[in-house]
């Protein structure tokens, strides 16, 4: 180690403030490059355990498909019965966070430092904070998840196996429809608003602090700093970046695994291509092999170029459908849906003694696990965008930015489906499966074999961009927060990604063991989030007083 001050043993980190806190030291070997075989960059452990261990657990579930199916299974059931109430109590607190630091002093700090101003415009960082709001997931959820839950809020109560799984405890009667709608999108906003973002602005603001305001690594264990001290930079630091590793890796595994079964079932609708683990693995390869050419041409002539073309391909879809759907139908839900989530939000986010455990261990803990493991991905993105702005300022926007956009194209496109159920009598996108109910939905409107065939490009490009930018997050973390760590080291990581997800289609249990292990990384992260929070507070402290 050496006791060289941070602002001025190494330099700062691009765009970090001129006046570092020079009461964060680091030890300079430990940012010092060791090119290893094949041009990866081991200067740290983190490379080395966490590649390790993901090529062993390739190994074990390409070898024993079935037992490790059943492994993944019993972690699932295991974690979410057992955890539902911590995942649901931490993500409140995250929220609860956000808010105090929103109308407390330390709102007034500016990332970067007093001096520092705005790399981008607002409507630049906005069109970025929406860009990180979209994803594989929105595909995927957009038309099932306000389906589903206005499906089982209309049923009403039912008992299987002496377990209740329906949603009578908030308050939705039986067969009433008019509540069912809004109790639908009420639990899908739920999902996608304020608890999620506020997990990813925790992270991106302790990314952008530490490494803007203090001058350290832009990487996961900068932010433990005023908690471990130097010690961070030994093997508590190699922990925490290690499960950040995983957790990330994981969670985009499983947005794979979602895209490449949606994808399918796209195909199969439209050109008859067979559905089945045969077809989802070519997918995987190939699109994994594109992602793969991205890396190669580098973010502005790879993920870049993709990114523009998703953006205006799923506006130009948002769009169409509102139009041709019921448009002021869809614009009146829009503003109902949020009132009933303000309404719905106290029974929702309540972590104990729940009834409506289907929705509050199998989807609720799942998703919150699954935003948790993406945290450091999607927190990087924002963190790298958002130089010069106050913590208020930040926070107000990533909180509500990205989160009305989720709402509009939840509302917008589980509007419409849900339309097509109570208005014309059409159930198709009710009785498909999770993976096809946005093109039955699609299937009703004008022009739907393009639009469906737009919808099966957007995952395709979603895929890409998401594996692309997600190793590149992973690559950072690995070579300790350097932006510009070889290009070798991001293609292994963008080759195990495709891996991971390959191998847990393969497994018995298939999708449900993405889910498993999205939800057990997930769960020792949420840990990592919470003395963040911590963390976070001495740094503001610190930094207010300077």
């Amino acid at each position: 180690m050496t006791d060289e001050p941070s602002g001025q043993g190494i330099p700062a980190p691009e765009g970090a403030s001129e006046v570092i806190d020079t009461s964060y030291e680091i030890g300079q070997d430990n940012l010092e490059s060791r090119i290893g075989p094949f041009g990866f960059d081991i200067h740290n452990p983190v490379f080395l355990i966490s590649g390790a261990s993901i090529v062993a657990f390739v190994f074990y579930t390409l070898a024993l498909p079935v037992q490790s199916g059943e492994v993944f299974s019993w972690l699932f059931s295991s974690v979410t019965t057992g955890f539902d109430w911590f995942f649901i109590g931490s993500a409140n607190i995250f929220v609860l966070f956000c808010l105090f630091l929103i109308v407390s002093p330390l709102g007034k700090i500016r990332l970067g430092g007093k001096d520092a101003t705005a790399d981008y415009t607002y409507i630049g960082w906005f069109a970025m904070l929406f860009a990180a709001g979209m994803g594989i997931g929105l595909m995927f959820y957009g038309v099932s998840e306000p389906m589903s839950h206005f499906s089982s809020s209309l049923a009403g109560t039912t008992i299987e196996n002496g377990v209740r799984t329906d949603w009578a405890p908030l308050g939705a009667a039986a067969g009433d429809e008019a509540e069912a709608i809004r109790l639908g999108m009420a639990a899908t906003i739920f999902h996608w608003g304020l608890h999620p973002w506020a997990i990813y602005a925790v992270v991106a603001l302790a990314l952008a602090l530490f490494s803007y305001n203090k001058g350290l690594p832009l990487t996961i264990r900068s932010a433990f700093y005023p908690i471990l001290g130097e010690r961070v930079w030994g093997w508590w630091g190699h922990a925490i970046d290690t499960l950040a590793v995983f957790a990330t890796l994981f969670g985009l595994a499983t947005s794979l695994g979602f895209g490449a079964t949606q994808a399918n079932a796209g195909l199969n609708l439209l050109f008859g291509v067979p559905i089945g683990a045969t077809t989802e693995v070519l997918l995987i390869s190939g699109i994994t092999a594109i992602a793969t050419i991205s890396v190669l041409r580098g973010l502005d002539g790879g993920v870049k170029i993709l990114s523009e073309i998703n953006m205006g391909l799923a506006a130009l879809l948002l769009v169409f459908v509102l139009i041709v759907g019921p448009t002021m139908l869809i614009l009146t839900g829009f503003a109902d849906a949020l009132l009933a989530y303000l309404q719905y939000l106290p029974a929702l986010s309540n972590p104990l003694g729940r009834e409506d455990v289907n929705f509050s261990q199998g989807w609720t803990s799942f998703y919150w696990a699954w935003w948790i493991s993406w945290s450091p991905f999607v927190g990087m993105f924002i963190a790298r965008v958002s130089r010069g702005r106050t913590v208020r300022e930040f926070l107000i926007c990533v909180l509500l930015i990205p989160s009305m956009v989720c709402v509009l194209w939840m509302s917008v496109f589980g509007g419409a489906a849900i339309h097509q159920v109570v208005a014309d009598g059409f159930t198709g996108a009710q009785d498909a499966a999770l993976e096809l109910k946005l093109f039955a939905m699609l299937g009703q409107l004008p022009l739907a074999g393009i639009t469906s065939f737009i919808g099966i490009i957007l995952v395709v490009v979603f895929f890409v961009t998401s594996s692309d930018s997600g190793s590149l997050v992973i690559d950072t973390i690995t070579a300790g927060g350097k932006v510009d760590a070889p290009v070798p080291q991001r293609v292994f990581w963008c080759v195990f990604e495709g891996a991971v997800a390959i191998v847990l289609l393969l497994s018995a249990g298939g999708l449900q063991s993405l889910q498993s292990m999205v939800i057990s990384t997930g769960l020792p992260f949420t840990l990592v989030l919470l003395v963040m929070c911590w963390a976070v507070f001495k740094g503001l402290m610190a930094e207010r007083h300077l």
